[in-house]
């Protein structure tokens, strides 16, 4: 498949798509699509690793709970312990399909997992020791939240980490707006069009709900985490390590 077949082209018609939806589609192209729409995505994805890495205790687990196509999971794999075993959680079974199809081209052969859930209903790890939540808390519904962090915290084993990256509002409107105004700057420099920016914004309005980063900490704070510290900030997006 050409590299250009797999260039985001999701929202460059008009009348692309009603609300977000991981679907094939965006399966399809999801690893360009986060390249370009989420700043330092390659950074953060070292950073995950090298943290999960110092987490992750030899014959546990690392969940991965949003997995997507598997970047984090190929990433962590390189540099962890081998008696170490993955899962990959993610509704989507299109995310799922294109996750094992990078995971056999990237030649992980340690015991992995890949399992459809709603993350909404909860979620049940066992012997975990590293938990990630790239991008995905964002899009799980608000109502539903703070169960499935206290699900986390509660099966995670002690001294392990939830690893979690988000999307966030400024902690005021005046910052709010400017960093939005950044962000779609940024996109603008990687190529999406006034047309493609604006759709996709419609597209995610009712589907992705951004937390504050202080209410973010203060969720894993309340959830009795006992270390709470942000590893990454950029404008809106924002990255945080808890330990239990």
């Amino acid at each position: 498949m050409s590299k250009e077949s797999n260039k985001d082209k999701v929202f460059d018609q008009p009348n692309a798509m009603g609300d977000f939806k991981f679907s094939a589609k965006v399966a399809n192209v999801f690893d360009d699509m986060v390249s370009r729409s989420v700043p330092f995505y390659g950074e953060m994805q070292r950073m995950m690793a090298e943290m999960a890495t110092d987490f992750a205790k030899p014959d546990t687990y690392v969940y991965d709970l949003g997995c997507s196509t598997g970047t984090t999971l190929i990433n962590i794999d390189r540099t962890i312990d081998p008696s170490v075993s993955f899962v990959g959680i993610d509704e989507s079974a299109d995310m799922l399909d294109k996750c094992q199809a990078n995971l056999k081209k990237a030649g992980v052969t340690r015991k992995h997992d890949l399992v459809t859930a709603d993350l909404n209903q909860g979620v049940t790890i066992q012997n975990a020791s590293v938990v990630v939540m790239c991008l995905t808390l964002q899009f799980v519904r608000p109502l539903y939240r703070e169960r499935l962090v206290h699900d986390i915290y509660r099966q995670l084993n002690q001294d392990g980490c939830l690893i979690l990256v988000e999307k966030v509002l400024g902690e005021d409107s005046l910052f709010n707006r400017l960093f939005i105004k950044y962000y779609y700057d940024m996109k603008r420099r990687h190529d999406y069009s006034e047309m493609e920016i604006a759709q996709k914004r419609e597209a995610l309005e009712n589907v992705l709900i951004p937390y504050k980063l202080k209410e973010n900490e203060e969720l894993l704070a309340s959830t009795g985490f006992r270390y709470v510290e942000v590893f990454f900030k950029w404008y809106n997006f924002c990255g945080l390590i808890a330990v239990k």
